[in-house]
């Protein structure tokens, strides 16, 4: 017989005699408020009423829990509609939590109405078995909403690039087969003269720059086709669109850089102790930034540094160890145990926006001559491409996880080596002898002298 194991709760599992809960709808909330009853030892009563999603409504509601003594409110993740009851109740000094409403409503068999929703959400809360989502502050809320939407314009400035490709193909130029990407000086070059009415190819070639100087027959080939009126006027409306993006974008990058700055606990030391906006970024620094220090690792970008530190903040408390970061970001499998057959499931879907940049800093760490360059190839002969990118998105996050955790800890590259320089000469024998004893090979081992 094996012996008991003890399992700590979590810290959102604990009993709470005094509850609320809400169904958010567009136009209106159901509120429930749990309380044990005034005359009856040991029974509790629930009273539930409408509230209209208006500012001024849910701050008297704020008020109104905050005089009975709420300990805790639970809020569903209706689409956007939370953000009002959020925000408002937490600026009266409650305690918040936001759920999904996914997780919150498993229950087959009960009936569906806003009422008994609200009465469900305030008995599961009082007993602690809802995990609340995780809702940055307000400084790194209003910093995620410019990093989102810096993310966003990129992909459509993309999207119109793509546009201008087509574009250019039905006009039976090729000129993205020669140049690497259309988004270069010399293709913004030659379209430009296109549109002002320059057709000749030859022409056109002699405006490449720099090493597109060298594929100017090919450029000259790529350059014959029939671009017509109608083609440049679309060519320059598409411009446009990819100028003013660009000049958003730009604005953008300002503001978020601005917003970190003004972060005290984003800020580096100086070397003689000092700290403040632009600190820790002089010789000897004694801390560096947080930005430059999440830009040591490897693949990822000054960029992906600020999308990263706008979607998980700064306060790594809210994540117990870097395991809960990981679980959070949907980055690790599900471990699926019935019996004796134990196996994972899929990752979930997570933060779309976390997970892009990871991923993007996945791939790109995964060309490189670094320790986290050498995980990926040593584990994409074993599990695949996209498997092997997830779990390297993964090692990434719980790098992150504690450079911002202690803020005087900095990147250290590992290298390559790492994982042959862990490896035993026993381990790496028995490996070569299995491999030849596959192939059909007896090996007999003789110590050298």
């Amino acid at each position: 017989m094996m012996e008991p194991q003890e399992i700590e709760d979590e810290g959102h599992e604990r009993i709470v005699e005094r509850v609320a809960a809400i169904d958010v709808a567009k136009a209106s909330g159901m509120v429930c408020v749990r309380v044990p009853h005034e005359s009856r030892p040991g029974r509790r009563v629930s009273r539930v009423w409408e509230v209209a999603a208006t500012t001024g409504a849910v701050t008297g509601l704020g008020d109104h829990l905050a005089c009975q003594g709420i300990e805790k409110v639970t809020v569903e993740s209706t689409s956007d509609y939370w953000r009002i009851w959020f925000y408002l109740l937490e600026a009266a000094g409650l305690e918040v939590q936001l759920v999904n409403a996914r997780e919150a409503r498993n229950m087959p068999g009960r009936p569906k109405t806003d009422k008994l929703d609200s009465v469900w959400l305030a008995k599961c809360t009082e007993r602690g078995v809802l995990r609340p989502s995780f809702v940055p502050p307000a400084g790194i809320r209003m910093l995620r909403d410019y990093t989102r939407l810096r993310t966003d314009l990129t992909q459509e400035r993309t999207r119109h690039w793509s546009r201008l490709e087509k574009l250019l193909e039905d006009a039976l130029i090729k000129v993205s087969a020669v140049a690497s990407t259309m988004n270069t000086k010399s293709v913004r070059d030659m379209i430009e003269a296109l549109i002002a009415g320059e057709r000749s190819p030859r022409a056109l070639a002699d405006l490449a720059r720099g090493r597109m100087r060298a594929k100017r027959a090919a450029l000259i080939e790529a350059l014959t086709g029939r671009f017509d009126d109608h083609h440049a006027e679309l060519a320059r409306m598409l411009l446009n669109q990819i100028d003013a993006l660009s000049a958003q974008i730009g604005t953008l990058t300002g503001r978020i850089e601005g917003l970190i700055g003004a972060m005290p606990a984003a800020r580096g030391v100086n070397a003689d102790g000092t700290t403040g906006p632009g600190a820790g970024t002089g010789p000897g620094a004694a801390v560096l930034p947080a930005l430059a220090r999440l830009d040591e690792i490897p693949g990822i970008s000054l960029a992906g540094a600020q999308g990263i530190l706008a979607e998980i903040g700064l306060d790594m408390t809210r994540f117990l160890t870097a395991g809960h970061l990981v679980s959070w970001a949907k980055l690790s499998p599900r471990t699926i145990q019935s019996g004796a057959k134990n196996h994972s499931g899929k990752t979930g879907k997570g933060n779309p926006y976390l997970k892009g940049i990871l991923g993007e800093a996945a791939a790109a760490a995964a060309r490189t001559d670094t320790f986290l360059g050498e995980r990926y190839r040593r584990l994409v002969k074993r599990i695949g491409k996209l498997k092997a990118l997830v779990a390297v998105a993964r090692s990434i996050l719980v790098i992150i996880w504690h450079l911002l955790s202690d803020p005087a800890a900095q990147f250290c590259e590992l290298g390559s080596a790492y994982h042959a320089s862990r490896t035993s000469t026993q381990r790496k024998a028995r490996g070569h002898i299995r491999q030849l004893e596959a192939l059909g090979y007896t090996v007999t081992l003789t110590q050298a002298a």
